[in-house]
């Protein structure tokens, strides 16, 4: 069992920076892929990045590429996002999880964290 909380959401302006933390409790974070999703308002969730167990690997959805960067502390058992250059259609609620694959996929991931909500005014 895993739980998850989401920190670091905010307004902020275009162009700007925030960095997404989530906490995991249980010693088995590092045995998890993690995954960072949004879901902005009537509109479904979706993918932005994913990072291995060991942090050796990552996926980016296409718009976010050079903009974000995930990683994670196995130390710390904490996933980050870092989001710069922000764009007003970047404004979500955004989740973490975590599951066995890093993957892009929603079905993918077993646990999830409730959100944290991040808007970016224009």
């Amino acid at each position: 069992q895993v739980q998850l909380v989401e920190s670091g959401g905010g307004l902020v302006q275009a162009g700007g920076s925030l960095r997404l933390s989530c906490a995991a409790s249980g010693r088995t974070f590092s045995s998890y892929a993690m995954g960072w999703f949004r879901q902005a308002t009537g509109k479904e969730r979706e993918f932005v990045a994913a990072i291995s167990w060991s942090g050796g690997s990552t996926v980016y959805k296409d718009s976010v590429k050079g903009r974000f960067t995930i990683s994670r502390d196995n130390a710390k058992n904490t996933v980050y996002l870092q989001m710069n250059s922000l764009k007003p259609e970047d404004t979500a609620v955004y989740y973490c999880a975590a599951g066995w694959i890093t993957g892009t996929g929603m079905g993918q991931y077993d646990y999830w964290g409730q959100g944290t909500q991040v808007t970016v005014s224009s």
